[in-house]
């Protein structure tokens, strides 16, 4: 039993921060949260969801029992609620699941299951979840919510450098001589994040420039604001590289001794002026000029970005742009310096490091390098699957060809995450079999023929990795509520249950007795996590990776000697308009985004108390756009696409430009996904959230 009245420390459930937190605990309820002095990364701060957002934990609409759906295998599945499930023991659903799932198996083959892992889960649940699915399900098709948000961002500093974590720790923020943010409303997204930038510009006079079409909060504190067009960012930062070469501002001694292609991106630049960049992108070439000139001749600069950069048809561009910058200046492998993309959810870096994509094992090692698969197999005792898997997109467009007939769906939410939701909702509907674990009832769960209770990060042990790949500590607070169990524990119990009727046993088995041993299993195969231990985590309050040994004191920044690539990669690119843009019959452009007050697709704050604060869906327009239509603040508008159509509440603001509306994306009654279209980045394959046609109609 929990006793009453103690304080647990843990890590926040929200945002990439990874904000320590005290849980205080009375009655077995968490009924105040605090941040601790003097310990990173937040050093006391909390953002209100992290501070006033945890009650979801103990909301009344938790999931407490395992749930079967009463039509079970009827189709096409429609989605229902609550009174289409009938409670049944862990017993009958995990052997009714693993029936399901051995069934498909035999019949078509590992690669016929789809998988989703999760951000919200710990480092051990998607290990333990990657490992299920590939040594005994025999599929690599295991994704997870980084293919929504920064897999343009990864596979940029991929070809860049060789790597994509964040180049440097938060704690280096309130130091900086110029830093650029792009595409992130980090006061609202990262609000913690926020307070160190803005203390630099405050306090140490550091120079900011903010490039963003909206007017959010950190414009007030930039130096400079670049408010470019929606989809320009490629030629806004092109040009600013054109600049640095031209006026031979770019750090000769670090490209020779650490950069290849300077000859070829060079050349390839010249045309891509300023004055061409105002043209394309609204932002005057002389503001382009200035703050080329401002982050080049900085001592440290660093560049930080959210998903306005990476949520994009060509968001693998928008990333290796800005890797051209800081490869051009020098501004890598120091101090205060660096590329880092800011990471959405508290355990998005963490599951990617765990081998939750379908291209990777754990530590980024290839699933089709032979040498790498032979480790995992020897360790595990199984063959494993030498082709790599689809991403969330690809596995819908198998599901839809009948390709893939059932899913696993671990915390994620697809049912509101996927672009063109009408679609996703129609493939969804065909599939044979879909589980899904999670804490509530969700749209994705709507759809299921089993629904598993898992438990919170309060009510569990395990570890999260922050956006700057520091590993923590969370600790169990409060009990479980009903029979609920942990992630790695339902994991477990399935996977002994498949591997029993297909005959098949890994050696290493599923059998943990803690979450540091599944953490242990993990490090041992994965080199940059070797020296890094719970007890160590415990001891150091977080550790970052890489740590390859017990006594490497861990990677605050990273590249001070090398990339991981050997040399940094500059990259020629060209200027490519968005898919769908404005016209006569859809004359606005629609983006979507974040708010304060609310987290993703809104499963936890809307089952808090920070619901009461935003409780409706809305939609910025600008006054020009919304005077010729006699609409109003506070009025409820249409928001229509050649895809759907939602219903919102208008904000007139200056906030966002003309010709462009915003809609937040959590909420389910008004989905901004019914708008979004499916196109999506070639090479990183993630849709484009922040481009798309729409017009407005009053009501």
């Amino acid at each position: 039993m929990i006793k009453s009245e103690k304080i647990i420390r843990s890590t926040c459930p929200y945002c990439g921060v990874g904000c320590q937190v005290d849980l205080q605990i009375k009655d077995e309820k968490i009924f105040r949260v605090d941040a601790p002095f003097g310990v990173a990364p937040n050093f006391g701060r909390l953002c209100t969801k992290g501070r006033f957002g945890v009650d979801y934990v103990h909301h009344p609409s938790r999931l407490t029992k395992p749930l079967i759906r009463k039509e079970i295998g009827t189709k096409p599945r429609k989605a229902i609620g609550m009174e289409g499930f009938r409670e049944a023991t862990w017993d009958e659903a995990l052997d009714l699941a693993a029936e399901k799932f051995v069934g498909i198996v035999r019949k078509k083959g590992g690669d016929a299951i789809g998988s989703f892992c999760s951000a919200k889960a710990t480092n051990e649940d998607n290990y333990l979840f990657q490992k299920f699915v590939r040594g005994v399900i025999g599929t690599n098709n295991i994704d997870h919510c980084a293919r929504l948000c920064h897999a343009a961002s990864v596979a940029g500093l991929q070809i860049s450098l060789g790597t994509s974590a964040m180049s440097n720790s938060i704690a280096e923020m309130k130091d900086l001589d110029v830093f650029i943010v792009a595409g992130s409303n980090t006061s609202e997204t990262h609000p913690v994040i926020s307070t160190f930038m803005r203390e630099a510009v405050v306090k140490n006079g550091a120079k900011l420039i903010v490039v963003d079409p909206r007017q959010i909060e950190m414009t007030q504190f930039a130096t400079r604001w670049l408010r470019q067009k929606p989809g320009t960012d490629v030629a806004v930062f092109q040009a600013m590289a054109q600049v640095i070469i031209q006026e031979n501002l770019y750090d000769s001694d670090f490209i020779q001794k650490r950069v290849d292609g300077f000859d070829d991106y060079a050349a390839s630049i010249q045309e891509s002026t300023p004055e061409w960049a105002e043209q394309i992108s609204g932002v005057p070439a002389a503001e382009i000029r200035e703050s080329a000139r401002l982050y080049a001749n900085a001592e440290k600069a660093a560049i930080y970005w959210g998903m306005g950069i990476s949520q994009s048809v060509h968001g693998t561009d928008n990333a290796l742009s800005l890797a051209n910058l800081a490869l051009l200046s020098g501004n890598l492998g120091k101090t205060g310096t660096g590329l880092n993309p800011l990471r959405g959810q508290n355990n998005v870096q963490g599951c990617s490091d765990a081998g939750g994509l379908p291209n990777v094992f754990p530590g980024y090692q290839s699933v089709t390098d032979p040498e790498s698969r032979a480790k995992f197999e020897g360790d595990w005792g199984v063959v494993l699957n030498p082709e790599a898997g689809l991403t969330t997109m690809e596995m819908v467009d198998a599901a839809e060809k009948g390709v893939i007939r059932g899913y696993y769906v671990m915390g994620e939410n697809p049912m509101m995450s996927e672009p063109d939701l009408r679609h996703a909702r129609h493939v969804m509907e065909e599939l044979d079999f879909v589980l899904v674990q999670d804490i509530f009832m969700n749209e994705t769960a709507e759809y299921a023929d089993i629904i598993l209770p898992a438990t919170s990060f309060a009510e569990k042990e395990g570890t999260f990795t922050n956006s700057d790949r520091r590993v923590q500590l969370i600790r169990e607070a409060v009990p479980a509520p009903g029979i609920a169990r942990n992630d790695s524990d339902i994991i477990a119990d399935l996977a002994q249950r498949v591997e029993e009727k297909l005959g098949k046993k890994t050696t290493a088995g599923f059998e943990f007795d803690s979450a540091s041993s599944i953490w242990d299993e993990m490090a041992r195969l994965t080199p940059p996590f070797q020296g890094i231990t719970h007890a160590r985590i415990e001891q150091e309050d977080g550790v970052h990776w890489p740590c390859p040994t017990p006594d490497h004191p861990g990677t605050p920044y990273l590249f001070a000697d090398t990339f991981p690539s050997g040399k940094g990669q500059l990259t020629p690119l060209n200027y490519r308009p968005s898919q769908e843009l404005p016209d006569e019959e859809y004359p606005l452009l629609l983006s979507t985004g974040r708010v304060l007050y609310h987290w993703h697709g809104g499963t936890m704050t809307r089952r808090s108390k920070l619901d009461d604060i935003y409780p409706d869906p809305t939609v910025e327009v600008h006054p020009k756009d919304a005077k010729p239509l006699n609409i109003h603040a506070g009025d409820w508008i249409k928001v229509r696409s050649r895809r759907g159509e939602i219903k919102v509440k208008a904000l007139v603001t200056k906030r966002s430009r003309p010709g462009m509306v915003f809609i937040p994306i959590h909420f389910a009654e008004a989905a901004a996904n019914e708008l979004t279209l499916d196109a999506r980045d070639p090479q990183a394959k993630i849709p484009d959230y922040k481009v798309a046609a729409v017009v407005i109609e009053a009501m």
